[in-house]
């Protein structure tokens, strides 16, 4: 008996010693990953990586532990049209996208990329933040894609190696990357120039190769990638405010619960906040390294030359973007 005892004692303790090690060996439950990709650098001033990892921070810091966002840069995850496509399907997470490309899956964005529209980053924010900018969201998000922000990469500027850009007629004859969007192609095509539409990953070689003479980019982009390098003349034509959307697929963030949703759009709202304040930080630092570096920098002489130049682009696009969408940012523009 002392024996059968004594065995019994033994198997319970081992029961027990197996339930307690397969507890301590039990997963813990599983953390969200959110994969976020953009296209240009992830240097200290790019603004798009500004933004991913304010973004990066905040969600973390807001779901406690339960999601790890992970930085793509320089491409990792595909052009910009690649990764638009892969948020529709499900395939991507996430991405801060440049909105001329967000316009050739929703045409209502095309109103962020009229020419000359907004004077300042305040007015532009004021709409985006607004109806106008919810009214854009919704028609996304019947697409598969949720705008989590409206960021910024500034206004976007005029580089080539011809001539500077003073009057409408500079831009005549010149080669130009544009997106591969139809209101920056007309728009360049309205001031006389040669739009030729390539994929951000392509521009640098071109340029560098004399295939095209210059293009239009923010400052802080110029800068993060190097293209003082490669340019001469930059430009301040302020033609268009760069607005760069932060991004979710409407299939991952579906998948999230109520509490993660919430932590999600939370942080996107500080994350924006954020990177605006230190994307416009940037700028004049940035010009002034610029011209350190050898770039030659001019403003424009009458941007009401320009405006004229371009009025066609706006008769083209106003039924495409929608007659009250147009007019509602026009009349709060004023």
């Amino acid at each position: 008996m002392t024996t059968r005892r004594t065995s019994l004692k033994i198997l319970s303790l081992s029961a027990a010693m197996l339930a307690v090690a397969g507890f301590i060996a039990a997963p813990a439950a599983a953390q969200t990953v959110i994969k976020l990709g953009w296209t240009t650098s992830d240097g200290a001033q790019d603004p798009y990586a500004i933004g991913a990892r304010a973004f990066k921070e905040e969600v973390e810091k807001r779901a406690a532990g339960k999601i790890e966002v992970q930085l793509y840069p320089n491409r990792q995850l595909g052009d910009e049209k690649d990764m638009l496509e892969g948020m529709r399907f499900g395939t991507i997470d996430a991405g801060i996208i440049t909105n001329a490309v967000v316009a050739n899956i929703e045409p209502s964005f095309q109103l962020n990329d009229l020419p000359f529209l907004y004077s300042s980053e305040g007015q532009a924010q004021k709409l985006l933040d607004g109806e106008i900018g919810g009214a854009l969201s919704k028609k996304l998000a019947a697409k598969g894609v949720i705008v989590l922000g409206y960021m910024e990469g500034g206004f976007r500027h005029m580089i080539n190696n011809r001539k500077p850009v003073v009057n409408p007629d500079d831009v005549s004859g010149v080669k130009y990357r544009v997106m591969q969007n139809p209101v920056f192609i007309d728009m360049f095509s309205s001031l006389g120039g040669s739009a030729v539409p390539m994929a951000w990953g392509e521009t640098f070689t071109a340029v560098q190769q004399g295939t095209i003479d210059g293009l239009e980019i923010p400052v802080a982009v110029i800068s993060a990638n190097k293209y003082n390098e490669v340019t001469k003349y930059l430009s301040l034509t302020n033609h268009t405010y760069s607005a760069i959307e932060l991004l979710m697929s409407k299939r991952s963030f579906d998948k999230l619960p109520a509490d993660l949703q919430t932590a999600v759009r939370e942080a996107a709202k500080a994350a924006t906040a954020t990177q605006r304040t230190a994307s416009a930080a940037n700028v004049q630092t940035l010009l002034a390294d610029l011209e350190k570096k050898g770039m030659q920098v001019n403003k424009i002489s009458n941007p009401a030359a320009f405006r004229s130049s371009v009025k066609p682009v706006y008769d083209k696009f106003r039924s495409s973007i929608g007659a009250d969408l147009t007019d509602a940012a026009l009349k709060a523009v004023q």
